[in-house]
This record gives structure tokens, sequence and C-alpha cells, in this order.
């Protein structure tokens, strides 16, 4: 067989080329890997987080009746008693998403998974619910910030997982999903309007009240809504000084007044906001004194 010599030009151009085209092929699909506690849906496959943050819920300040409800419905849904899905809504920076994340850091060790998937993939929990089926796990697949528009298909596809479909009731498997919008769907004024003007936008469906029910039905399907609050000064400060207290420090006067400093220039009180206060101020403190 006769050999060719190109000159060397042309085989880099065809390496370049190579490289481009399996750049551009699908990833491989492997078999996933259950030795971790957490995991990101991510091209249709579970891949393992390996260094999972550790959040505590002795840490989580002024939610004590939503750790509460949380909890309980965890514990059931661990000893593989009836539990419901889960929907935390409210304001930013509560303790939505951390209370999930503790849940894991309290829980690995009974056997609690966790399973974070974006909005824009909901259409693959059936295929999460395959893939995990036959695990002794039990899995919580989380969405943090879940919220749709009104022209968005997607939500259809959660509601048919979370109770409106034959392949729903998965005994390990559950949804835990945070928003800022109670009903996830965007909410119009002309909506309280009665149906008898019809000046209002909302007239121009046949039968508006219909179409109100199809955006409530899907938060309808959660089974246990929580509701998180903004929180006052003192909280706020109880918070702080929790954080520091970790790392062998005192809330002083100075401490206080940044805090407060701190919150006022963010323009919110809460949970997110002291312990990205607390952060600044231990290493602002730490690196002073190295």
């Amino acid at each position: 067989m006769a050999l060719i010599d190109l000159p060397e030009n042309i085989l880099n151009l065809m390496t370049t080329v190579l490289q481009q085209v399996q750049q551009s092929l699908p990833e491989l699909q492997k078999s996933p890997d259950f030795s971790a506690a957490a995991y990101k849906w991510q091209n249709k496959q579970l891949k393992p987080i390996a260094q999972a943050k550790k959040i505590y819920l002795d840490d989580l300040k002024g939610i004590k009746r939503q750790k509460e409800k949380v909890i309980q419905n965890t514990l059931q849904f661990l000893k593989g008693l009836p539990a419901n899905d889960v929907l935390l809504t409210g304001s930013r920076g509560t303790g939505k998403s951390s209370i999930v994340r503790a849940l894991l850091t309290e829980y690995e060790s009974q056997g609690l998974r966790l399973i974070e998937i974006e909005r824009d993939d909901l259409s693959d929990l059936p295929l999460i619910q395959d893939i995990i089926k036959d695990r002794p796990e039990k899995f919580i697949v989380y969405c943090d910030d879940l919220a749709f528009n009104a022209e968005d298909e997607n939500y259809r596809s959660l509601k048919s997982v979370l109770d409106g479909s034959l392949q729903s009731g998965s005994g390990n498997f559950i949804i835990y999903a945070t928003s800022n919008r109670r009903h996830l769907l965007p909410e119009f004024m002309h909506e309280n309007t009665p149906i008898m003007r019809a000046d209002v936008p909302q007239h121009k469906e046949l039968h508006p009240q219909e179409a109100i029910e199809e955006k409530i039905s899907l938060s309808d399907r959660f089974g246990l809504w929580l509701s998180f609050y903004p929180m006052d000064q003192n909280l706020y400060l109880e918070i702080v000084e929790s954080y520091l207290n970790k790392a062998n420090m005192e809330l002083n006067t100075e401490a206080r007044a940044e805090a407060l400093r701190w919150c006022q220039a963010r323009g919110q009180r809460s949970g997110r906001a002291a312990y990205q206060f607390s952060k600044h101020w231990i290493g602002s403190q730490q690196l002073k004194n190295s």
C-alpha cells in the first residue's frame, strides 16, 4: 500500500478540523456514578458534584416553623411514608435554597441524595425517574428559582410529573422547588377584573376563568407550600452574630454599625446579606491581624 507524504501545513489543517469536529460531537453517555451525595442534571446525564457546599440547619435562624415542616416531610420521605412535593416561596435571601441544601448535610447518612435541575430541563424529569427507579437511595430533585413566562410551555412537563401522569408516584423521588412567585407564572391585574367588563384584555379569552385556573393548577400540585418573609433588624443582627461567634468573634459596636450599613447598601435585611457581611467582616479582620 502506497504512503502519501502530505505537506506539514495540510496535516496541521486536518488536525485542526478533526479537533473541531470532535468538540462538536455530543458527549458519550456514561453510566451514572451513584457514589456522590449531590448531582447536577446536565446534557441528559447525572453529573456528580464532587464537593457539595455544607450548610447546617442550626445556622438557619428565624425560619423555625418552615424548618419543622420541611424536616417532617423529608423524614416521612426517607422512611418510605407518604410525603409531599414542596414549594418554597417568598422574599429573596430568606433561606429557601439554603434549607434544601442543609437537608442533604443533615440526612446524607440516611440515604438522602440531591439532584439539581434547571428549569429548562424539566421535560427530562421522566428520564431522571427512569434512571434512579431501582436505586435504594432517596432523591430530592431540586429546582431553584422556578418561574415561567406566560408563553412558556415547560411548566406542563412539571405538572404531569407532580401528580397528573401515570409515571408519577415513584417511591424514591420527590420534588422540592423554590420561587419568588407564589403561583410560578406571571399574574396580571386584568385577571382580577370582573369578567363583565369588555374593555380588559382577558375578555379576548372565551373562558377567562379557565385560563386563570390553568395558571394556579401548577402550584396547586405541590402538596406543601411554605412562605418565607423579610426579617427585621434584630433577627438580621442575630444571624450576623451567630456567624461571627462561629469564627470566635463578637458582634461589637463597630461590627454592628458596619453590618447595618451593609444591609442598607444592599436594600435588604436577609440571611443571605448577613452571611455575606459575615464573610466580609471575618476575612477583613483576619487579614488585618495577619
